[in-house]
Order: C-alpha cells, then structure tokens, then sequence
C-alpha cells in the first residue's frame, strides 16, 4: 500500500463487552469503554448464562471443584442460577458505572445458551469485540479460554483479547504481517489507531521466507507517514510460533495485532503465541 493507495474508510461499528464478572472482564470493560469513547462508538454488553452450566447442574451426579479449596462437591442448580443472576447485575452495574464516567449511552443484552455462540449470533462484521482472555473459571496468564479461542477464530469483526496491563518498560504497539500483503490492511489500519490513540511508537514485523523486501518497507512507511506515525519496520524469518513471541517481547510490546489470516495460525503450535503473551491482542480478520 502506497500514499497515494490510501485505505477505504470504514464506517464505524459497535463496541461490543463480553461480561461474566471475572477479574478479567471487568478490566476489559475499562478498555473497551475508552476506544467505545476515542471512536464515538456505541456500545454493547453482552452477559451469558452459559446454558450448558445449567445442564450440568441438572444431573445429581455431577460435581464442581473447588479451585482454591480442592473440594468436590455436589452442584446445586438453584445456587448457580442465583450466582448468575447476581453476576448479571453485577455486569449491569459496571457497564452503567464505566459508561457515565465517559457520557456514553450503553445497552445491556442478556441471553442464554452457549457462550461464544451468542456472541457471534450479535456481532456484525464492523464491530470490535472486546474480552478477557480467560472468564471467571480460568486463571489469568495461564492459558487461553475456550470461548476466547472460538471467537478469535470466527468473530466477522476484530476482537480484542484484554490481558492485565503489560509492565511499565512494554510502550510499543506490534503489528505483525504476513510478507503477502492481501491481508494486512486491516491489521495495519488498527495498529495505526492504537499508536495514535495511545501516543506509543509502532513496529511492523513482516513474516517472510524471502529476506528483507525494500518495496514493502517503503510502502508500510509512507502509509504511515500519511497517518502521522513514525514506525519501525523489520522482517522476521518464519520461525515457530515460539521464536515470533519472544521477538514480540524483545520489542517492548504492549499490544500486539496481527490477523486471523496471518500464516502463523496454520502452523502447528499457532496457539503458543496468543497463550504466550501476556498482554492485548487484537485479532482482525
């Protein structure tokens, strides 16, 4: 892409929250309510009673484990339907709290079914949908969660893997491309948003098997150049999945983007990256 071959403008979507009242979420709720206010975007939560959960709580059989305490014990159906209606309001509350501090209107959704189905039953292809990486059963930095793998992988729009906030020494945006460029426009164009909006320098990795491509570096930089933003690009060899996350760390990220049609995720191991890194990823498509 060139000066001259600028980006179609791309009208602007719903920011989408996926509450559940983890640790996790309700940081992410933070984050999504200040790009929900940058963008003058609309913005919708989502709360949902994972319906499989109840199911579960419906045979006598079943039992849930403490995860601190190690105990098991027999799942009490009403017990959970009261947590979740609890949760619910939890989430209605933080979400009108977070909202009214920036003057943003806002609008809660509540369904029940399986989680991630939902969701993309909701989001269109403009929207960003912001979570945390794992929900309230997961351990934060420990892996990834189920729902947040199949949203990452089928979501229409872009969606953003909120992690806890990187160190103090991590101040750089990361875009990481594929060498064919088909793909990347998207990626590029929210890198770019995020380095404004955060006023936090860029750096573009371009996964290659042919070396160091001038034409390319040329014209990610004067793209950038007619965005305002200086950006450092380098190219990466296609190494696994593990060599590409600890580039990623060498270069002080705080937010990494990269796109679902990257080549890294048709790799074996591909999940390493996103497991790996402890801070936001959004993924676009």
């Amino acid at each position: 892409m060139t000066a001259e071959q600028q980006l179609p403008v791309e009208p602007v979507g719903r920011v989408l929250i996926l509450l559940d009242g983890s640790r996790l979420s309700l940081a992410a709720l933070e984050a999504a309510a200040d790009i929900a206010h940058a963008r003058k975007a609309e913005v919708l939560g989502v709360f949902v009673e994972e319906v499989n959960l109840l199911r579960s709580a419906g045979y006598g059989f079943t039992r849930e484990v403490g995860r601190n305490s190690g105990v098991a014990r027999p799942m009490d159906l009403a017990a959970i339907e009261a947590r979740m209606r609890s949760l619910a309001e939890q989430a209605k509350r933080s979400l009108e709290r977070a909202m009214a501090q920036r003057g943003l209107a806002q609008a809660l959704t509540l369904c029940r079914g399986r989680v991630a189905d939902e969701v993309l039953n909701l989001a269109r292809p403009g929207d960003l949908l912001v979570l945390g990486r794992v929900g309230w059963s997961g351990s934060p930095g420990s892996r990834l969660g189920s729902t947040a793998r199949v949203l990452v992988s089928q979501a229409l729009g872009d969606v953003l893997l909120w992690a806890d906030p990187p160190m103090r020494s991590r101040n750089r945006i990361v875009v990481l491309l594929n060498h064919d460029q088909g793909a990347n426009h998207r990626a590029v164009r929210v890198g770019a948003e995020l380095a404004r909006h955060n006023r936090q320098p860029l750096t573009i990795l371009v996964r290659t098997e042919t070396g160091r491509d001038e034409r390319i570096t040329e014209d990610l930089r004067a793209y950038m150049e007619s965005e305002g933003i200086t950006a450092r690009v380098s190219f990466l060899p296609m190494a696994s999945a593990g060599a590409v996350a600890r580039v990623i760390r060498e270069e002080g990220a705080s937010q990494l983007v990269l796109s679902r049609q990257c080549s890294l995720f048709r790799e074996q191991g591909a999940d390493t990256l996103l497991i790996e890194m402890n801070l936001p990823v959004t993924v676009t498509p």
